[in-house]
């Protein structure tokens, strides 16, 4: 992928990893807007010079508004990066979990589904341009204290692997980002492992620049979640995963 002239709309880019990957596409030459629900963190990115449009992925009408007005802005538009996500612990023995479950899967799958039907006409128009969605190491190895969120991950990369197969011969790629933890959102409090910001998008700007672009980005740290089945490990890091449950009310033993 030449990232210096994509023309790049990055949903969900208001923080964390979405709002590093704006500034690098920018760095690399392209053209980035992004879209999100915060206006104050909104106003910040068009501060540095990025297209802004207010966007809730689990709004039907909001999305399709969002699409209309960044293809009247950006009618060259050939990158679309769908980044919405939440994760949400829920205790599954406490049936009041659904709530926290049906948000996550709205907004990180469902979420995801509205923003590529949205895009998909425009981009089998050009002939030309690639969906990248973002998935997690969770989706290949589960955290348990966290069952919506790895579900509605591991149903992502099926939807991308199904979407790669329906658009071949289009023009349209699709690429699957797989971050692991990442030193963003408080993650590198509880996580000393988590992989430093930094690192992690100059890894995956080194991936996305790669002839031709792997179907999956993969960075190292990510690589023991994504073959642990593979690798013959998978059993015994979801049980060292497992431990975590102890975070949730009445499980300290």
């Amino acid at each position: 992928m030449d990232l210096s002239n994509r023309t790049v709309l990055i949903v969900g880019g208001t923080s964390g990893i979405g709002r590093e990957l704006a500034r690098r596409f920018a760095a690399a030459g392209s053209t980035v807007a992004v879209g999100g629900r915060g206006p104050q963190a909104l106003s910040e990115l068009a501060g540095e010079g990025f297209g802004t449009f207010r966007v809730d992925v689990t709004d039907g009408a909001s999305v399709a508004s969002a699409r209309d007005a960044v293809l009247a802005r950006y009618p060259g538009l050939d990158t679309v990066v769908t980044m919405s996500g939440v994760m949400l612990v829920e205790d599954l023995r406490d049936p009041a979990h659904f709530e926290a479950a049906q948000t996550t899967i709205d907004t990180n799958l469902v979420g995801t589904i509205r923003v590529i039907d949205a895009f998909t006409p425009h981009l089998l128009r050009r002939g030309a341009g690639t969906f990248i969605t973002v998935t997690s190491g969770i989706a290949f190895l589960p955290f348990p204290p966290m069952p919506g969120y790895a579900a509605s991950k591991a149903a992502v990369h099926a939807y991308s692997e199904a979407l790669r197969a329906q658009l071949d011969g289009t023009g349209v790629g699709v690429v699957e980002l797989v971050p692991p933890a990442v030193a963003t959102a408080g993650q590198e409090k509880v996580n000393p492992h988590a992989l430093p910001l930094d690192d992690f998008a100059t890894e995956v700007m080194h991936l996305l620049s790669a002839e031709p672009t792997p179907h999956e980005i993969l960075v190292k740290g990510v690589l023991m979640h994504r073959w642990a089945e593979r690798d013959g490990t998978y059993d015994d890091l979801v049980a060292q995963r497992s431990q975590a449950l102890a975070m949730l009310p009445g499980r300290e033993g």
